[in-house]
């Protein structure tokens, strides 16, 4: 079975269009455009995402995660507010040595892998095939992201509150979007071999506090227009 995962209820509530009322971490079935599917709230940040995810992958017999929310966006020329997005690499960039000073950490630096996927090492980054995985999980193609595609993404612990850290964390890593599960749930997938899709709204500027260059509603809004998008395969 599909799982789709939101860190919060507002995104699930967004996403599917039904209010969500359900208890952070617990899995329910349900019916999305006549496709029965389970869904859950990890809660915010890479500790609750990947506690979450490890129960789903310890219990259930899943087909493939989608995990559904809004983002930062690094440059609002490129990735604007309430466009919509198919994340392809996730990188985490606290994970490694970290000195004073330092934007991130450098994780080859510290000498010990994440882990192994295959012949491949896990450092502070993992990347897969999103338009693959959308059609083996029986979901449209980049359908309802034609216009924006695939982005690059940045999973951190405490999102970036000022525009000096954006700039230097976007000079180092070049990615489009900030967030704060990604990396988790992507790496926790591609150890256990389920497909993974990850499909982001753009909420804010990263480095902005409300309500400069944030638009929340319009992003939860685009996240349901999008999330409808994916599941218009008329082949699943």
């Amino acid at each position: 079975m599909l799982l789709i995962l939101t860190a919060t209820a507002r995104e699930m509530s967004s996403a599917l269009g039904s209010e969500w009322v359900h208890s952070q971490g617990t899995f329910v079935p349900f019916q999305f455009q006549g496709r029965e599917v389970l869904a859950a709230t990890t809660g915010v940040g890479v500790v609750n995402a990947g506690l979450v995810l490890g129960q789903a992958l310890a219990r259930k017999n899943l087909s493939g995660v989608l995990n559904l929310g809004v983002a930062g966006s690094f440059d609002l020329a490129r990735h604007p507010l309430g466009s919509a997005w198919l994340v392809d690499e996730e990188i985490w960039p606290e994970y490694g040595l970290l000195a004073s000073g330092w934007t991130s950490a450098d994780a080859g630096a510290l000498g010990f892998a994440l882990g192994r996927v295959g012949d491949r090492r896990i450092w502070d980054r993992t990347a897969w095939d999103s338009e693959a995985n959308l059609r083996r999980m029986g979901l449209a193609p980049r359908h309802g992201t034609e216009d924006h595609g695939l982005v690059k993404s940045l999973t951190v612990s405490g999102v970036t509150a000022d525009a000096e850290r954006a700039e230097a964390l976007h000079a180092r890593h070049q990615a489009g979007l900030e967030n704060m599960e990604g990396f988790a749930l992507a790496y926790g997938c591609a150890l256990a071999e389920v497909p993974f899709v990850e499909l982001r709204t753009v909420s804010n500027a990263v480095g902005a506090r409300p309500p400069r260059d944030w638009d929340l509603p319009g992003a939860l809004a685009a996240l349901g227009q999008a999330t409808a998008a994916l599941f218009s395969n008329p082949e699943q």
